[in-house]
Formats: C-alpha cells, structure tokens, sequence
C-alpha cells in the first residue's frame, strides 16, 4: 500500500480515524473540515477505515486502509498499517491528528520523536465525544477505554482540541495541553434547496414532525411518540417521523404501528438525501436527553446545525449544547424535561405557533450561517498553528 504523496512546501497534517469512509454520517466532521482546511492551505491527508487505497468520499479524497470486522483484530491491523505509513513519512509530517480510540497505539511515537531528538511530528489528540458508563459490556469497555486515553494524553501528547469548552473540562484537558475548541458545522449550501422546497402546513393541517439520529433508549424518542399520540386526539394533528437505527428501533417500531401512520418509523437515509427530508418536514427534533446528563451537554450536534440550516423550527431539549447554539434565537420550541407531559406542553405550544413556523424558520436559517464547517476549520487551523508555534 502506498502512501507517500505528502506535499512539501505546505503544512502536512495527517488526520486518522478508524470510521468507516463508506459511513458519510460518521466521518462527516471529517470530510468536510479535510476539505476546508485543504482550501485554507493545509494538506491533509484523512486516513479512515475502507477499501484499499484512495477514495473520493463526497468530493473528498481519503486514504483508506482496510480494517476487519473483528473487534479487536480490526483496531490492531488498522493501525499497524497506519503506525508503517507514519515511519515511511516521520520526516514529512507536522501534526498527527488522532481521537481517544487511537491514544493507545499513537502515543508511544512520542517517545520515537525523544530518542531521534525531532520535534516533529507533533501528536494532537481531539476529543468529540465519550462512551456513557453503564450499557452492554462493550459499551462499558469503550467507556473505560476512553477515560484512559483521556489519562494517558493528559500526561504525554503535545495537545489536545475538543469539541466544545464543556467537553474540554469534563474529560480534564491541562490548560496548557488545550491548543482550541472547534465545534460542528454546516455545509449551508447543501441544506439551502429545502427552504425553497418546503411547503407550510396550512391551518387545521398536520404539521409534521421529523427526527433523523441514532434510535436509542437514553434518547427518550418513546415518550416523543407517546406525546404525539396523546396530543392528536385533542383536536391536535402531528405526524412524527423517525429515521435511523439502534437499539430503541423494535420497540418505536411497534408503538407506531398502532397510530394509524401518525408515527412512522424508518430507515437510516443517506447523508445527501438528508435536505429532500427536511424539506418535507415542518419542525425538527433533537436528541431529547435527560437534562441533568454532563457528558450529553458538552456535545455539539451536527443534526441540529442541518435543520437550522434547511430552515427549521427546532423542538429541543433545554441543555447548553443547544442552548449555547441559539442563545437569544427565537426559532426553539424548548422542552425544559425528557418528560411525557412536558412534550405534550410543548407540542401544544408549537400548534398554536402555526403561523409563526415559517418566520422561525428563516431565523433559523439565518443563525445556521455562523455554524458552517468553514468557520469550524479556521477554529482547527488556528489550534494547529498555536501548537507548532509552541513547537518552535
């Protein structure tokens, strides 16, 4: 396998992942941020799992290495494989960009750099999410696994980003490992055509709902669906659409087969049909954590950005991953609790606000404008230029 094409002359930064190239709605932080940071001046070499060698992934270029889907197997010979092409290119590379799955295998270059007395390359760790404790045994062991990659990069990588300034605290970056805080972004142009697309309810009609995400438990979709049932027989019209997967998908399956098409679930759509969804939706609804969970509200969610960027009212839960994002913005119907009753409330509120849903729209639309992958790379490249700066 061949890999040498890095650039001289240019900043080289290569940035791992062991996501599937072929699973758009995984490595989209990925493709997009690779593709503005190339435009800012960066050469980026993204190297995710898949098909041998380079592929174009939505427009943008990869380096893939194949990984087995044998759990621990598939981590050990994907980055085996990575761990040659960064000896072939030690000499080429400024910044290996990696995430807390791949702490383990990456870290110990640190002390290859120390015995070849080099500076470069320097090993920046980037965190974005965490494993909840609790769950299957897998889970739990992801989740441990992910405390000590936070352990073992506090103590030896040269620094770290993360993907919002709560997330940063809670996983205990040192203030002087924290290079920056890059958040989610927005591809604005792919999500304009369901503005111009969408056709608002007009009174008496039903006003259709859509959530497209992971169909979890910790989720609190059921309850969603519940409220909408409850709500559609006083004189109320909701439909609710769910699209995706996981492990709350049987039992939504079969609390709308019993609502008489009001509540369809379906399945997981590709990335690029995502905006003829939500131009045929008229609210989009989030993730409806618990809002007391601290590892839900240091993320920053990628859904949420795309409807406000199809130009959606938003229903969502009140925690400051959303409330961050919108601050002042009058385009949320809140849910103030992952409570049956208080989504009924809520969805009471947003029938009443029949008229104003296409003004809350366009505000969305225009707030989504400060959340594109743009301004989220400039926040990368800048954490990246800190770092070398250090480096010096």
């Amino acid at each position: 396998m061949n890999f040498d094409h890095l650039v001289e002359g240019k900043y080289n930064l290569v940035w791992v992942d062991i996501n599937i190239a072929t699973a758009p709605s995984h490595v989209t932080t990925w493709l997009e941020t690779t593709r503005e940071l190339r435009k800012l001046g960066w050469h980026v070499t993204l190297v995710l799992g898949g098909p041998s060698g380079q592929q174009c992934i939505q427009g943008v270029d990869v380096l893939c290495i194949p990984k087995s889907q044998r759990y621990l197997v598939g981590y050990m010979v994907f980055h085996l494989q990575f761990l040659h092409f960064v000896l072939q290119e030690w000499h080429n590379i400024d910044v290996i960009l990696f995430h807390p799955m791949s702490a383990a295998w990456l870290i110990p270059l640190r002390f290859k750099r120390k015995v070849l007395g080099s500076k470069k390359p320097l090993l920046l760790m980037d965190t974005r999410d965490r494993d909840p404790v609790g769950g299957t045994i897998k889970n739990q062991l992801r989740a441990l696994y992910g405390t000590l990659a936070s352990w073992l990069a506090n103590r030896w990588v040269d620094g770290q980003t993360a993907i919002t300034e709560r997330m940063a605290k809670l996983v205990q970056i040192p203030n002087d490992q924290l290079w920056g805080i890059w958040p989610s972004g927005v591809n604005l142009e792919q999500f304009f055509p369901a503005q111009e697309m969408r056709m608002w309810p007009e009174e008496g009609m039903p006003i259709r709902l859509v959530y497209i995400g992971a169909l979890l438990h910790e989720r609190n979709l059921l309850p969603m669906c519940e409220a909408v049932e409850t709500v559609n027989t006083d004189k109320m019209k909701f439909e609710f659409l769910l699209y995706g997967d996981g492990d709350a998908r049987a039992e939504l399956e079969a609390f709308a087969i019993r609502t008489n098409g009001q509540i369809k679930v379906l399945p997981p759509i590709p990335h690029e049909q995502i905006p003829f969804v939500l131009a045929q939706a008229h609210v989009g609804v989030t993730s409806l954590f618990f809002t007391e969970q601290e590892l839900f509200q240091a993320s920053s969610p990628i859904k949420l950005f795309e409807y406000m960027a199809s130009g959606l009212p938003i229903l969502a839960t009140r925690m400051p991953c959303h409330s961050d994002v919108v601050g002042e913005g009058n385009y949320v119907f809140w849910v103030d609790e992952a409570d049956k009753a208080v989504m009924e409330a809520t969805l009471q509120l947003i029938w009443d606000s029949q008229i104003q849903l296409s003004e809350m729209g366009s505000q969305a639309a225009n707030a989504a404008r400060g959340w594109t992958w743009r301004a989220s790379a400039i926040k990368l490249k800048r954490a990246l230029e800190h770092g070398l700066e250090l480096s010096q």
